[in-house]
């Protein structure tokens, strides 16, 4: 019997998830990805292999807000990222939440990006 790690699991899931979806210019992926102390969150163009806009808690406008990496601050990131996207000429994106589950700060992170204006 083989035991995986949380780890090797959530790789596997964002595999699975990888193979189904895929951004391109006109739409690109949105890639959210959430560390114990960080958030980080890429608008990318899988066809040319480019990352066309990213913004993350570790940026100067997120540290100026003086939030944190919890709920309110993935709201506050959700928030930037549209904005962010907005500016780079993103509308549409097809959401990639990496292997993680759809809750707390994923969810958050979505919901602000949709509440600006972002498609998905």
């Amino acid at each position: 019997m083989i035991y995986k790690t949380r780890k090797d699991k959530r790789t596997r899931r964002h595999l699975r998830i990888r193979n189904k979806i895929s951004g391109t210019a006109a739409r690109p992926r949105f890639c959210v990805s959430v560390t114990a102390n960080n958030i980080y969150c890429q608008f990318i163009d899988d066809e040319k292999g480019v990352t066309l806009a990213t913004t993350s808690t570790v940026e100067p406008k997120f540290k100026a807000e003086k939030a944190r990496a919890n709920l309110a601050g993935a709201t506050l990131l959700g928030q930037i990222a549209a904005e962010k996207a907005k500016a780079a000429g993103i509308e549409t994106v097809v959401f990639d939440r990496s292997g993680f589950r759809f809750h707390g700060r994923v969810k958050a992170i979505a919901d602000a990006a949709r509440a600006n204006g972002l498609k998905f």
